[in-house]
């Protein structure tokens, strides 16, 4: 699997990272989890996800970007939530459910164009002022930039995002270690935690 690392992040995200590129073993990982519910990779993507953060990130609580009702009935799970579950353990910060999903669709299945007529979330609580947003894969980065401008209009200062997955543009434009995405132009914490 190919490392991506560093990612330019759509606004209002303040970073962005991938632990690998979404393809070959990779896509098949993430694929085996997501569509035939084989967890047995979540802790190693998890650890991967936070092996890709920078050192001394600022942030207070991880959270996730949920998959539509519809997939999380269809599945019985959400396999951001089991990703964002397993890095809040390995990088020891609490686990929140801050985001609520309003949209029926999924993005899986949408064409380029349509994925960016973005997920719709609604707050579930005030979020803290630095957030870690953990989602399975990057495509557009419609789903991340949508679930940042909810936290951000909900308080937050600071959104940073992490995915497992990413499908990065090769281009010898970038930065150095800096992927861009293709577009068109310890445990979770069981109280409730202080800045609800």
């Amino acid at each position: 699997m190919r490392a991506v690392g560093e990612m330019a992040p759509p606004e209002p995200l303040s970073g962005l990272w991938a632990a690998f590129a979404y393809a070959g073993p990779g896509r098949e990982l993430l694929a085996r989890l997501k569509y035939r519910n084989q967890r047995s990779s979540v802790r190693w993507l998890a650890s991967a996800m936070a092996a890709a953060l920078p050192p001394g990130l600022a942030a207070e609580a991880v959270t996730w970007a949920p998959t539509s009702p519809q997939r999380r009935r269809c599945r019985g799970f959400d396999q951001a939530e089991l990703l964002a579950r397993a890095l809040g353990r390995e990088i020891g910060l609490p686990v929140v459910s801050l985001l609520k999903r309003v949209d029926a669709a999924g993005q899986t299945g949408r064409s380029r164009s349509q994925r960016f007529c973005a997920p719709a979330f609604e707050p579930r609580r005030s979020p803290p002022s630095a957030v870690l947003v953990a989602d399975d894969v990057i495509t557009t980065g419609a789903t991340l930039q949508a679930a940042a401008k909810c936290l951000v209009g909900g308080g937050a200062e600071r959104v940073d995002a992490v995915v497992a997955g990413a499908t990065p543009l090769p281009s010898a434009r970038r930065p150095p270690g800096v992927a861009t995405m293709r577009s068109h132009n310890p445990a979770p914490v069981e109280r409730e935690p202080p800045w609800t």
